[in-house]
């Protein structure tokens, strides 16, 4: 496994396609949705696929993302 591979939930997704800006970015979304939704009454899988499907949406900003995790993601563990 090398830099950009990221292990969660039991399986490796692989980010090379990432530059550094995109995984700032992508772990700043994931203490921000942590913090709001990791009270283990959330699916963790679900978190780390909402930073996934907005990063690579081409967001360059987290301002948002807890409402699109709300309308999209927003499913009790």
């Amino acid at each position: 496994m090398d830099d950009y591979d990221v292990l969660h939930d039991g399986g490796v997704m692989v980010m090379d396609n990432y530059n550094n800006e995109q995984m700032t970015l992508r772990q700043e979304i994931l203490k921000i949705l942590f913090k709001e939704f990791g009270d283990g009454k959330y699916s963790n899988k679900a978190i780390y696929e909402c930073a996934d499907d907005w990063c690579s949406k081409g967001h360059k900003i987290s301002s948002g993302v807890v409402k699109y995790y709300r309308a999209y993601y927003n499913k009790v563990a």
